[in-house]
């Protein structure tokens, strides 16, 4: 029974051999000359002008959800039209359901004006 984890155990030891190997190339072989211009920080050619930790409006993470939500829709209507003739009714009334879930979810957001930008 264990000669079954053995490959997994043999993928593992190789994993962890190949990291380990290039960390240490990467230590050993790099050169590491930094001066002034390498330890500065870096914005478009010029000084940083304000701080980087600033806070993003929460509209735009609402606008970054609704477009994964609405991305993975599309990721699942691909494969499902190619399969429609097998999968027949009971697959059709699955992805009908599937699509009435996010329109409600869709028609909430609108109405609660996470798709209007001021």
């Amino acid at each position: 029974m264990l000669e079954n984890y053995f490959p997994i155990l043999l993928f593992l030891i190789v994993g962890f051999l190949v990291g380990a190997a290039s960390m240490l190339s990467g230590w050993l072989l790099a050169p590491n000359r930094p001066d002034s211009e390498k330890l500065s920080p870096y914005e478009c050619g010029f000084d940083a002008f304000e701080d980087a930790r600033m806070k993003f409006d929460v509209r735009y993470y609402l606008v970054a959800i609704l477009f994964i939500l609405f991305d993975l829709e599309i990721a699942f209507l691909f494969p499902w039209a190619i399969v429609l003739d097998e999968i027949g009714l009971f697959g059709f009334i699955a992805m009908m359901v599937f699509l009435s879930i996010l329109v409600v979810g869709f028609i909430y957001e609108w109405m609660k004006g996470a798709l209007e930008w001021d």
